[in-house]
């Protein structure tokens, strides 16, 4: 795969009380991801960035909550979410942890 592209397909780290959890007990950190990243992309770019192992990829896409801005509706815009599962004994460690 393309270096370039790993590199793009990882947005930011989902910070969130449930993914905080997530990390700490079952050894799951959860990304925010390119809308059109897949399970493979997702796995390897997240080795190439951590420099861990990667057990498993779960992909969850959140549609964006419609709204009213200023009388008019609209709709705010979706995420694409990976919940990315560590071998035994991987850790990241993330700036804000």
């Amino acid at each position: 795969m393309n270096h370039e592209r790993l590199m793009q397909v990882i947005m930011a780290p989902h910070v969130s009380e449930k993914s905080a959890r997530l990390a700490e007990v079952s050894n799951q950190h959860v990304f925010k991801v390119a809308a059109d990243a897949n399970k493979l992309e997702i796995k390897k770019a997240v080795e190439l960035l951590f420099e861990v192992k990667v057990e498993n990829v779960r992909v969850v896409n959140i549609d964006g909550k419609a709204k009213m801005f200023a009388r008019r509706p609209g709709r705010r815009n979706g995420v694409r979410k990976a919940y990315v599962s560590l071998e035994a004994g991987q850790d990241i460690q993330l700036a804000n942890e």
